[in-house]
């Protein structure tokens, strides 16, 4: 079980904004954590766009499983973790965070924040606890009330898209993907293999996989 990213996003109009996010790419090839950093943050925001206020989402691509939970509020956040991490700790972790972010960072910072501007350190730590989910034991009353709402399962990051949308395109456009990274995701394109999440990354030696 991995978690691989942890991000606090403002769902704006129409863009979502980053506010802080906390990243483990460890397992993946040294030069290539970069781009998958960015992918991670791409798709975080992609989600959120697309996702309603009030709205808990799990976006399935492969092994991996992106949680999003979008506040009524405005604030969202989202966990990429493996498809064996279980879903309801990832939810409690996110509903967690975002209550500790509201409180700690002004509301009027949400719009017009990002990671160099807005002072939350707690992220890092989470991801890290959170790595092994019997941190989100004993089972919390927020755990009890995630059981009674209903989550929103996307079988892919298409389904999430709009019709005539083209997640090439979409990635072509973001102001988040370095060239390096935008040229990276040309070259691993595959019939089977054409989603921001899963180019083909090589993953350091030992590891369960060869794709994110």
């Amino acid at each position: 079980m991995k978690l691989y990213s942890l991000s606090v996003l403002y769902k704006g109009e129409p863009k979502a904004v980053l506010l802080k996010a906390a990243y483990d790419v460890s397992s993946f090839s040294f030069f290539q954590r970069s781009s998958v950093q960015e992918f991670m943050t791409f798709t975080s925001q992609l989600i959120v766009e697309r996702s309603a206020k009030g709205s808990r989402a799990s976006v399935k691509e492969q092994e991996y499983l992106c949680h999003v939970y979008v506040r009524t509020d405005s604030l969202a956040g989202v966990v990429i973790a493996d498809s064996e991490y279980p879903s309801r700790v990832a939810f409690t972790l996110l509903e967690k965070v975002l209550d500790e972010f509201s409180q700690q960072v002004d509301r009027i910072e949400w719009p017009v924040g990002s990671p160099a501007t807005i002072h939350y350190a707690a992220l890092d730590g989470h991801l890290s606890r959170y790595q092994n989910p019997r941190e989100a034991d004993p089972m919390s009353k927020v755990q009890a009330e995630l059981d009674e709402t209903k989550i929103i399962l996307h079988n892919t990051m298409e389904s999430l898209l709009e019709r005539g949308e083209k997640l090439d395109d979409l990635v072509s456009k973001s102001e988040v993907l370095g060239t390096q990274s935008k040229a990276f995701y040309k070259t691993v394109q595959t019939p089977k293999a054409n989603t921001c999440l899963d180019p083909h990354l090589s993953r350091e030696p030992g590891s369960h996989s060869s794709t994110f």
